[in-house]
This record gives structure tokens, sequence and C-alpha cells, in this order.
């Protein structure tokens, strides 16, 4: 049972690992404008979370067994946990598993939080455009709701 718990941390590091390196590459994307990679990259993201969930949903099935076993209480912290497996190795493994899984959850986490920064960046400059080129103004004002107060000047006067 313990060695289907690694195994598990295992394969939950590499996805997250995979999640990372798809953020960098969505990173490059957003910032050179590339939709079609970015596309691809979405794709990507969405098959390595559905590869977590299913992964989460079976440490969460071994954790249970394992707490049962052990009669510890289910909202252990997982250090604690860890230091209850039966050989030395076995701890070792766990807590370097354990880390890496933390590192690599962080990493993905900060990566997903500057793609977020530039992805709004990105349609906020889109609006501006778009806004030049339709003739609308930004007024210096904000309405009732926090929304910009747009105007748009008539461009020309046709009467049919």
């Amino acid at each position: 049972m313990w060695q289907d718990l690694i195994d598990i941390l295992g394969k939950i590091c590499a996805v997250y690992d995979d999640l990372g390196k798809l953020g960098e590459r969505k990173r490059d994307a957003l910032v050179s404008i590339d939709m079609k990679g970015l596309s691809k990259i979405l794709d990507g993201e969405q098959l390595a979370a559905a590869k977590i969930q299913r992964l989460e949903k079976k440490r969460g099935a071994i954790l249970l067994e394992l707490s049962k076993m052990l009669k510890v209480n289910e909202n252990i912290r997982a250090e604690e946990f860890y230091k209850k497996a039966p050989t030395s190795a076995l701890k070792v493994k766990l807590m370097n598993l354990h880390w890496t899984l933390t590192q690599s959850v962080g990493r993905a986490v900060k990566l997903r939080d500057n793609n977020q920064i530039l992805a709004q960046s990105a349609l906020n400059a889109v609006r501006f455009h778009l806004n030049r080129l339709g003739g609308a103004t930004i007024n210096p004002t904000y309405g009732a709701k926090g929304t910009e107060g747009v105007t748009h000047e008539k461009k020309f006067d046709f009467k049919a």
C-alpha cells in the first residue's frame, strides 16, 4: 500500500512538472501572441488537469485506507502521516516526494499567476486598439458599477 502511494505521488509530481513546462510555453505564446500555439497549450493544460484529478482521487483512496489501517485521524498533516511508514527508506522517499510535489505545485501556481497577468494585459491592449479603431474615447471617470465611461465619436455623417 505504501509503495502504491509512492507511485501515485511520483506520477502526480510528473504531471505537475509537465504543467510547469506548459506554463513556460504559455508565457512565450502570450508574449509572442501565438494564438494557435496557445490553443494547443490550453488543450494540454486541460489534459494535465484531468490527469491530476484522477491521480488525486487514487491518492485520496490510498490515504484513506492507510489511515484506517494505522488508526489515525484523516486530518493529520502529510509529514506526520509519512513518518508512520514502516521503514525509514519509505519515510525518506515519501518526504522527498512530498517536498518535490510542493515545489512543483508552487512553480505551476506562480506560472499560472504570471500568465494570468500577461493574458489580462494582452486583452487590455486589444481592447485599447479596438476602441481606438472604432473611435471610442474613455472618460476619466467611472460609471456606477465601476466600469469605464466609453463614448464613441461620429466618424462621418451618412444620410441615405
